[in-house]
């Protein structure tokens, strides 16, 4: 049964009553095909009107919809001859970040991904999409590898944030973050990294500080979540303040192109990733190849100069 979002609720009443009338003209029953006709039509305007005007709010609530493919849908779908990598060679392995060497439309490349899981038994193993330090740990140990054997970068980025638990903080948790995006920015290779869901905050750069930055048209990628921003800005009243959030902190995919913060926006089916993820995955798949393909031509300096100078001047822009 498809799960419907709180905007969402017109369009549930009217797919609800196709629903009904197809199991009314099921063999033996009544002909009624016109007017599931009708109802499919006027669903299909609902929806168009409705996912035309999201608000950031709302956006934010499609980007953590439970039912839009995760990191390993991605990877499964667009990776052959995955071999999956695990460990960071100092503490274990972390399940929220998964990594591996694989062959993307016949180029061999390293995979990097954050992980949130699709059911109640996946979202406990990979907490939530929530690295420790030895998640990132181990995606600085696979960007290194990539580099020694100039193999290109792909990174898949769904995650609210690192994990903020004290065992993460004892085991240093910034400086893990902050190891990882300096791998990044220094890795001699191509990386394009692609925001499939949310993006939050060092968690997600740590593995998207890249060549090129691609997201899907209702990901979102910020350095806090609004539900965050608003326990700092509002205190008591902060639930009610999300959506006042969310539209402050200009996180969906337009307002960071706008921004020159990211370099694409990837466009979805209509009414979100879930509703059919084949055709999302194949969106990004055909961005991602594009982005690579100027990348590979590319040495390793000139890659790393050109990266440099782009987050370099995400900085003058903002001071500007």
């Amino acid at each position: 049964m498809r799960h419907f979002l709180d905007f969402e609720k017109p369009i549930a009443e009217l797919e609800g009553k196709i629903e009904e009338l197809r199991h009314l003209s099921e063999p033996g029953g009544l002909n009624i095909a016109e007017e599931v006709g009708r109802l499919t039509a006027a669903a299909d305007r609902q929806l168009r009107a409705v996912y035309a005007r999201l608000t950031p709010w709302q956006k934010t609530q499609v980007a953590r919809h439970p039912e839009r493919p995760r990191a390993m849908a991605y990877i499964t779908a667009l990776i052959t001859d995955f071999t999956p990598l695990a460990g960071d060679r100092a503490f274990a392995d972390d399940a929220a970040v998964l990594g591996g060497l694989g062959r993307f439309r016949g180029c061999s490349v390293m995979v990097l991904g954050t992980e949130k899981g699709s059911d109640t038994e996946s979202r406990l193993k990979h907490n939530f999409g929530m690295a420790r330090p030895e998640g990132y740990r181990k995606a600085r140990r696979l960007i290194e590898l990539a580099g020694r054997f100039g193999l290109p970068i792909l990174s898949f980025v769904d995650t609210s944030g690192a994990y903020p638990g004290i065992d993460a903080e004892a085991r240093g948790q910034a400086e893990a973050i902050a190891r990882s995006i300096e791998a990044c920015l220094e890795a001699p290779v191509p990386l394009v990294a692609t925001i499939i869901g949310e993006g939050g905050s060092g968690g997600a750069i740590a593995l998207a500080a890249g060549d090129r930055v691609l997201m899907l048209e209702h990901a979102i990628y910020s350095v806090i979540s609004p539900e965050g921003c608003a326990s700092i800005l509002w205190r008591d009243h902060a639930p009610a303040e999300a959506a006042t959030a969310a539209e402050a902190l200009r996180l969906t995919a337009e307002d960071l192109r706008h921004l020159k913060l990211i370099d694409a926006v990837i466009p979805e089916p209509l009414g979100g990733a879930q509703r059919d993820p084949a055709a999302a995955i194949q969106a990004v798949s055909d961005a991602v190849a594009v982005a690579l393909a100027p990348l590979v031509a590319l040495d390793g300096p000139t890659l790393k100069a050109r990266r440099r100078e782009k987050f370099l001047e995400m900085g003058r822009e903002v001071l500007a």
